[in-house]
């Protein structure tokens, strides 16, 4: 791979579209994408054009207040502290792979929002009836921190994950307990210049979450590199969203896809998230002002940066970004 993987496109976008393709681990990333120019001149008169601009105007204007009733303000449903856990009903489920499904719960009222910050999670709590005592598990919703009157859960299913598979076995309009918001990273539009994500599994949510913040907001310009480890391509969640980024800021959004099972045909990576391939094309250490962000299964952790010691405890760096020459306070696990 050449080193020149390490910058982003930084010249205006041609007529026509360009994929430049990178091999690396005997597949082949897209590392720069640009958009279509165009071609036809508008000849239409000043004054329609001005009519026509308020019409967009006005219908921008329905989009952003839709779902905002009377322009209510928005009430947020966890507010932390000592309120305890909260519970929510169950309002759709929708299948999103052979193993991963999308959970819809209803907040309290269709104004509220959820209340959470990026980077922040909620806990979820269920005890079965034999149960000594309740499982608790974080997760990270997918919806948007001002999308009113619900929120989306991405959950895995896992083999004797008894949240997991609770989830699994749920259908509107059970309820479950929730808590939070759980503050993990704060983040500041502009916060670190570059930061990269290094997932794997359902440890992509909170990358997620990061991503929408920062390319939600036109007056935050960092960069960001996700590195992104799976089974199968089906496992690849959120890869459309991840695409539309892509397409729509090639000069600060790259994604990298690494499978342990690729299909016959697949372009990208083969294996797992190794030395390799963070040494090409993650941002180099000694760049100012960098953060990586790592989340996945405990065999990421191991690898890759070593493992928390709890919650509160960010632990040693070690693995791979340790011999890399990253120190620990340029990385953050989720």
């Amino acid at each position: 791979m050449q080193h020149g993987i390490r910058h982003y496109a930084t010249d205006g976008a041609p007529s026509g579209g360009i994929i430049r393709w990178v091999k690396y681990g005997g597949g082949f990333f897209a590392a720069t994408f640009v958009v279509f120019g165009i071609g036809r001149a508008m000849t239409t008169p000043p004054e329609d054009m001005d009519k026509a601009k308020a019409d967009i105007e006005k219908g921008l204007a329905h989009i952003r207040n839709k779902g905002k009733a009377d322009n209510k303000p928005a009430n947020p449903t966890f507010k932390g502290g000592d309120q305890g856990w909260l519970d929510l009903k169950l309002e759709s489920v929708e299948q999103v792979n052979h193993n991963t499904r999308k959970f819809r719960f209803a907040l309290p009222d269709k104004d509220d929002v959820s209340g959470l910050q990026v980077a922040s999670a909620l806990l979820t709590k269920f005890q079965g009836p034999e149960m000594e005592k309740p499982v608790i598990r974080p997760y990270t919703p997918t919806s948007d921190e001002d999308t009113r009157g619900y929120i989306d859960l991405l959950v895995k299913r896992y083999p004797n994950g008894p949240m997991s598979e609770h989830l699994h076995s749920m259908d509107p309009p059970q309820r479950l307990d929730f808590k939070g918001p759980i503050p993990k990273y704060p983040w500041a539009p502009n916060k670190h210049n570059h930061i990269a994500l290094i997932a794997g599994g359902t440890g992509i949510t909170p990358m997620y979450q990061l991503c929408r913040a920062i390319f939600n907001n036109p007056d935050d310009k960092t960069k960001v590199t996700l590195i992104f480890g799976n089974v199968s391509e089906e496992d690849i969640l959120l890869k459309r969203e991840f695409e539309d980024l892509e397409n729509k800021y090639p000069q600060r959004f790259r994604a990298f896809y690494m499978l342990d099972k690729p299909a016959e045909g697949w372009m990208q990576g083969k294996g797992h998230i190794g030395k390799d391939l963070l040494k090409q094309v993650l941002p180099e250490p000694k760049v100012e002002n960098i953060k990586i962000f790592v989340c996945g299964p405990p065999g990421l952790y191991k690898s890759v940066s070593g493992m928390k010691k709890s919650p509160q405890d960010q632990g040693d760096l070690s693995g791979v970004l340790k011999e890399l020459g990253y120190e620990k306070e340029q990385v953050f696990k989720f």
